[in-house]
């Protein structure tokens, strides 16, 4: 295998909502983003120095993760969990999980996102100029997130760091 066989295609992913009953269909989605992590800052200047600020590591931030796929006419728990959380305030945490596949729909690479719960849902545009289909996005916040395992594409665990 070359080093350009080496690189993850990122089409093939599947999102898993741990000990949620019922989603293994529903959870397909077209479209992941917010995979997102970063440190915040402070920035603090030495007395007397004015050359430069040292920037000091705080915390790690989080992005919400938002997820898309085509709206369906079949009831969704997945749907109906984030209506009641947002329009009657009954929260439900969950933890979700979204992998990079290989060609035989092994994980390659997973994130876990801890105590999920959703504070937006939106539709796409409704547009009669426009023969596309309906676009659902559920926004997703969540306690941490962390990266669970990384494997090569022939199934072995990857060199860490």
């Amino acid at each position: 295998m070359t080093n350009d066989d080496q690189y993850i295609p990122g089409f093939h992913f599947k999102v898993s909502f741990i000990n949620f009953e019922k989603v293994d269909i529903e959870a397909r989605f077209s479209e992941v983003s917010g995979l997102q992590m970063e440190m915040e800052t402070e920035e603090i200047r030495g007395g007397g120095e004015n050359h430069y600020v040292y920037r000091l590591p705080k915390g790690a931030k989080n992005t919400n993760l938002t997820l898309k796929r085509a709206l369906h006419a079949d009831y969704s728990h997945i749907v109906k969990w984030a209506e009641n959380a947002i329009h009657n305030f009954e929260f439900r945490l969950y933890d979700v999980e979204v992998s990079l596949l290989n060609p035989k729909g092994e994980p390659l690479k997973t994130w876990s996102f801890i105590g999920a719960y959703p504070v937006k849902i939106q539709i796409s545009d409704l547009n009669a100029n426009n023969n596309s289909l309906v676009i659902e996005s559920l926004e997703l916040a969540y306690k941490y997130s962390r990266p669970v395992s990384l494997k090569d594409l022939n199934g072995e665990p990857a060199n860490s760091i």
